[in-house]
C-alpha cells in the first residue's frame, strides 16, 4: 500500500508522465487485506480527478472477467479496441524491427523472407495472431541459420581438451604430494588459458563481421518446426505431390478410378486458389456398398498428403446417435461434466490442423450432427463449449454413408443380363443418389464439393487387392529374414476365397488369415522353415487348400505381379 501510494504521489506531481500498465486485470484485488484498499481501489480516486494518465493493456477476456465486472473501475477507463494488423501492416511492423533481430543473431533478412514469414505464418500457424507469430518465426529462423553456420574451431576444441587433461594431471599430482610437479602444471595451464583466450578473441573478431542470409527455405522450415506440417507441404513442391497424386491413389486404391479421379480434381481445384480461402480444402461424401474402399481411400489420402497416418482423424458417426451424444462433438456445455476437457472433434483438430477428418456411416448421425456440420462446411469454422474458435481450413472432411445400398441388396441386386458393367455402375450410382437426396437435408448437400458413388468391386480386383493385403504378412516374414511367394493359382484361390459381391474385399482379409496365416503359423511353429528360406505358396487342387513349398525343394512359375515383394 505504502509504495502504490508513493508511486500515485510521484505521478500526481509530474505532469509529463503516463503510466502504462501491461495485465491492467492484475491489480484488481492486487495487495487487498482485511482493512485495506486493493491497488485498484486506490487509483480510482486519482483517475476520477484526471490527476494521473493511466494506458493499461489487457484481453478481451480477461477485461470481462476482471475489469468490466467492477463498474466504477471500468467508467474510469476509455475503450480501445485493438485488433491484429493485416498482412501488409505486419510487414511494415518487421521491416522497421528487423535490425534488431539482424545484429542479435548476425544475419540478414531479405524482403522476400519477411513477406514469406508474414504470409507463411497468416496461412499455416492458425491459433496466434500477427504480428506476433511473424516475429516469431523470423527470430526462430535467424537463431537456426546462425547456429546451423556456428562451428568452433579445431584449435579452440584442442586447447580445451589439453587444458581438461592438465587439470586432471594436476589432481593427481597433489593427491601424490609431489608439489613441485603440480607447480608446473599449474603454470602450465596458465599458459593454455591465455593462448585459449587469444584463440577465442581471433575467433570472435572474425566472426563478428559474418552476415548469414535467411532464405525462403528457412522460413519454411521453421514454419514447418512450428506446425508439424512436412517441409515439403509448405514448399510449393505440394504443387508436384498434386499433380501425381492420382496415380500414386490408383496403385494403393484398386478398382475405383473414377472415385480417385473425381477426389484429386476437387482437390486440385482447392489448392489452385479457385475456391474461397475461408472453406475446408475439400468436403466429400463417399457413398457405395460396404467394402469397396471408401474408409481406406481416406486412410492413404491422409498418408500421401500429410505424410503421417495419424493425420486422419477418425470419428464413428454410430457413437452419435443420440441426441445428447451431440455435444461430445464441441464439448459438454457449463455446468456438465467433462466441461473444461474440449471436444472430441475440436481438440482433436485444435492440435492437428492439418488432417483428414472422416466422418465414418454419417447416416447413423442424429439430425443435429448436420445441423453442428453446416457452419464447418461453409466456414471452415467451428467454436468449441469453451468459447475457441476451431479452424477447419486446412482440413480435408470426408463423410462415408452405405445409403441406398439396403435398397440393392434387399431387392437381389441388379440383374446380368446382357448389360454393360457401365450400365449397373450407372445403376448403382442413381440408386445411391435418390437415396441420399432423400435422406440428407438440400442445405447440408448444398455445402459438399463432391458426392462420390464407389462402384463394385469384381475377381480381378480381389486378386490385386490379395497381393496389397499380403504386404504385411510379407514385411513380418523379412524382419525374421524369411521371404514369402504366391503363385497365379494360390492368388486366385485366395481371390475365390475372399470374394463376396454383398461385402467386397472384407470377407479377403479373414480368408488370408484362414489360408495363409494359420497353416503357415504351424508350418513355422514346426520348423519346417529357418531363416534364409523362400516360402513358395500354390494351390493344391486334391486337398482344395494352399500348400507351403520351399524353394529350395521346388521352383514353381511365380506370377509375375507377386515377384515385387515389400
Amino acid at each position: 500500500e505504502e509504495r502504490m501510494k508513493a508511486l500515485m504521489t510521484e505521478l500526481e506531481k509530474a505532469d509529463d508522465v503516463i503510466l502504462f500498465i501491461d495485465e491492467l486485470h492484475t491489480i484488481v484485488g492486487a495487495g487487498g487485506a482485511s482493512g485495506s484498499l486493493d491497488a485498484s481501489n486506490m487509483f480510482k480516486p486519482a483517475l476520477a480527478r484526471g490527476d494521473i494518465q493511466c494506458i493499461g493493456a489487457t484481453t478481451l477476456d480477461e477485461y470481462r472477467k476482471y475489469i468490466e465486472t467492477d463498474g466504477a473501475l471500468d467508467r474510469r477507463f476509455q475503450k480501445v479496441m485493438v485488433d491484429p494488423p493485416s498482412a501488409e501492416e505486419t510487414i511494415q511492423i518487421l521491416e522497421s524491427i528487423k535490425f534488431k533481430y539482424e545484429q542479435h543473431h548476425h544475419v540478414r533478412y531479405s524482403k522476400e523472407a519477411i513477406e514469406h514469414a508474414v504470409r507463411m505464418s497468416e496461412r499455416y500457424i492458425t491459433d496466434r495472431y500477427l504480428p506476433d507469430k511473424a516475429i516469431d518465426v523470423i527470430d526462430e529462423a535467424g537463431s537456426r541459420v546462425h547456429m546451423g553456420n556456428f562451428t568452433v574451431p579445431e584449435e579452440i576444441l584442442k586447447l580445451e581438451e589439453e587444458i581438461e587433461k592438465v587439470k586432471q594431471q594436476k589432481i593427481l599430482v597433489v593427491k601424490q604430494q609431489d608439489y613441485e610437479e603440480a607447480a608446473r602444471l599449474r603454470d602450465k595451464e596458465r599458459t593454455l588459458q591465455s593462448d585459449l583466450e587469444i584463440a577465442k578473441q581471433e575467433w570472435d573478431a572474425k566472426t563478428k563481421d559474418l552476415i548469414y542470409d535467411v532464405t525462403e527455405d528457412d522460413i519454411a522450415t521453421v514454419v514447418s518446426m512450428m506446425t508439424g506440417i512436412p517441409v515439403t507441404r509448405v514448399v510449393q513442391a505440394e504443387s508436384e505431390k498434386l499433380m501425381k497424386m492420382e496415380e500414386a491413389l490408383k496403385g494403393r486404391i484398386i478398382g475405383q478410378d473414377e472415385a480417385v479421379m473425381k477426389l484429386t480434381k476437387a482437390i486440385r481445384r482447392t489448392r489452385a486458389g479457385l475456391k474461397r480461402p475461408t472453406k475446408p480444402i475439400g468436403t466429400f461424401i463417399f457413398l457405395g456398398p460396404t467394402g469397396v474402399g471408401k474408409t481406406e481411400l481416406a486412410k492413404e489420402l491422409a498418408r500421401y498428403l500429410f505424410d503421417s497416418e495419424d493425420a486422419l482423424i477418425r470419428i464413428d458417426m454410430s457413437e452419435y446417435m443420440e441426441k445428447f451424444a451431440v455435444s461430445r462433438l464441441v464439448g459438454a456445455p457449463p455446468g456438465y461434466v467433462g466441461y473444461e476437457e474440449g471436444g472430441q472433434l475440436t481438440e482433436r483438430v485444435r492440435r492437428k490442423p492439418y488432417s483428414v477428418v472422416l466422418f465414418d456411416e454419417i447416416e447413423k448421425a442424429h439430425p443435429d450432427v448436420f445441423n453442428l456440420l453446416l457452419q464447418v462446411l461453409d466456414d471452415g469454422i467451428l467454436t468449441d463449449s469453451l468459447g475457441r474458435r476451431v479452424d477447419f481450413k486446412n482440413t480435408i472432411i470426408i463423410m462415408t454413408s452405405n445409403v441406398g445400398t439396403k435398397d440393392i441388396r434387399t431387392s437381389g441386386g441388379f440383374g446380368f443380363g446382357g448389360e454393360s458393367e457401365a450400365d449397373l455402375y450407372n445403376q448403382l450410382k442413381n440408386t445411391v443418389e435418390d437415396a441420399m437426396k432423400r435422406l440428407f437435408n438440400p442445405e447440408f448437400l448444398n455445402r459438399i464439393d463432391e458426392a462420390i458413388v464407389f462402384r463394385n468391386l469384381d475377381k480381378e480386383d480381389i486378386k490385386k487387392i490379395t497381393l496389397i493385403e499380403m504386404k504385411d504378412l510379407i514385411s513380418n516374414l523379412q524382419n525374421n529374414k524369411m521371404e514369402i511367394v504366391l503363385d497365379e493359382a494360390a492368388s486366385s484361390f485366395l481371390a475365390e476365397k475372399g470374394y463376396d459381391p454383398k461385402f467386397g474385399a472384407r470377407p479377403l482379409k479373414r480368408a488370408i488369415q484362414k489360408y495363409v496365416e494359420d497353416p503357415l503359423a504351424e508350418e513355422l511353429l514346426l520348423g519346417n522353415f529357418k531363416e534364409g528360406d523362400t516360402i513358395i505358396v500354390t494351390y493344391d487342387s486334391a486337398k482344395d487348400e494352399l500348400a507351403f513349398i520351399n524353394s529350395k525343394d521346388r521352383e514353381p512359375e511365380i506370377h509375375k505381379d507377386s515377384e515385387e515383394r515389400v
